[in-house]
């Protein structure tokens, strides 16, 4: 595997870590409240141990992708990016917040074209 698509991979595994501490110890903060433009920090309370699940299942696409580039297995970086894709277009879908696709969907789309493309 090459260095681009080490840092690619790497970078998109450090970011959903960074939603998983935004969405698990964060979401009820002013920098959770404003990241995500939830309506009131009460509906942020409301709503804050859905968000630490959204958060964990975030750890668990991160920890993936890290594993797969420690095991240098392709396979397994290819599924956890195609997970992230899938996940952050119904997201940006289903909340209508085009921001997230962008966000979320188009570094894992470059990482996933460095696995396949450059070898």
């Amino acid at each position: 595997m090459n260095l681009l698509t080490t840092i690619l991979v790497a970078f998109v595994a450090l970011l959903h870590f960074y939603f998983l501490i935004l969405e698990m110890f964060l979401w009820t903060s002013p920098k959770g409240i404003k990241t995500f433009g939830l309506e009131s920090k009460a509906f942020a309370e409301k709503t804050k141990v859905l968000a630490a699940n959204q958060g964990l299942y975030n750890g668990f696409l991160a920890s993936g992708l890290i594993f797969g580039l420690l095991l240098k297995n392709t396979n397994t970086i290819i599924f956890f990016l195609s997970c992230v894709i899938i996940a952050s277009i119904y997201g940006a879908y289903s909340t209508k917040k085009i921001r997230l696709f962008y966000f979320q969907s188009i570094p894992a789309i470059l990482a996933l074209a460095s696995v396949l493309f450059l070898k």
